[in-house]
């Protein structure tokens, strides 16, 4: 029999609605982005609000570490992605990137470069070491571009998620995507890879309440995870006892669910309203979920295999 995960609530931070969490690798921080505007570093040890940025009068939907630079970037509706020092608070750069809402960030794993994409259709590429020049722009997509993510297995390819209800996935050093699929019967919301043993995987959450995981070489569904009763925003696939998939929604819960069966484990329910973003802490047990009053803390424990 599997193990069947629970989580349970240790700690809520009630605040504006936190629309991104960014967990900092070595350091006991959460950055989290506010619908306000307002950044802060959160440190979830000592439930202590360590430092804040007072961004702009526009809303937050993407903040990122750059470790390597000791910085955080930030993605707001006002197009612009703006970069700090995190320890001295110096405000780094800050440049006009889009023409709509940024709706995310991604940092490359090794190399100086951060994607950004946008109600304006397009996912650029900009490479901090070559003064924040954008180096190139995909374009493709015919609604907002949502969610983008490198692959874990090659970091030359990322996968985009948008409104138009497609994924697509492109090569860095193309301006066209390598392939395209309509993956959902409404606009996509989130994607992101997860690997099990020697397979890669993608996952998707949608306005047409489901999540959806494909295989990556054939890019087939291999499962579609059914229960959410509105739109789902966003997951985090974690292996902690066993494996499993969190998924989050607008309609108030976080679900739990079984890597090896797909089956619904649990239901946890949002005392914050509804949920935009999770994070797990990696070497704990605790899940960091963003919803519409503030972030909630859970930990996660696993019963019966």
């Amino acid at each position: 029999m599997s193990s069947t995960i629970e989580i349970k609530k240790t700690f809520d931070r009630r605040s504006e609605r936190v629309k991104s969490i960014d967990l900092h690798p070595t350091e006991s921080w959460v950055l989290i982005g506010m619908h306000s505007g307002n950044v802060c570093i959160w440190n979830h040890r000592t439930q202590v609000t360590e430092k804040t940025f007072e961004i702009a009068n526009s809303r937050v939907r993407s903040a990122k570490f750059i470790v390597r630079k000791e910085w955080v970037v930030i993605g707001a509706d006002d197009g612009f992605i703006r970069v700090y020092n995190y320890n001295t608070m110096e405000k780094i750069t800050e440049f006009k990137a889009h023409s709509d809402f940024i709706r995310s960030l991604v940092v490359h794993p090794s190399q100086s470069y951060l994607l950004s994409a946008s109600d304006d259709k397009d996912i650029k590429l900009w490479d901090w070491e070559n003064g924040w020049e954008c180096t190139k722009t995909f374009k493709g997509h015919e609604h907002y571009v949502m969610q983008l993510a490198f692959n874990p297995r090659d970091a030359n390819v990322f996968a985009s998620a948008s409104l138009d209800r497609t994924i697509k996935l492109w090569d860095l050093g193309s301006f066209d995507p390598r392939s395209s699929i309509n993956a959902h019967s409404e606009g996509l919301n989130f994607v992101e890879f997860y690997e099990t043993g020697e397979k890669l995987y993608i996952l998707t959450g949608s306005d047409d309440h489901t999540a959806k995981v494909w295989d990556y070489e054939s890019m087939t569904c291999v499962k579609t995870l059914e229960g959410h009763t509105h739109n789902v925003t966003s997951f985090q696939c974690v292996t902690f006892d066993a494996s499993f998939i969190i998924t989050g929604s607008e309609d108030q819960t976080v679900r739990v669910w079984n890597t090896k069966t797909y089956n619904l484990d649990h239901t946890f329910n949002s005392e914050l309203g509804r949920v935009w973003t999770i994070r797990f802490i990696e070497g704990s047990s605790k899940v960091v979920i963003g919803c519409d009053e503030g972030i909630l803390i859970g930990q996660v424990s696993s019963a019966g295999y």
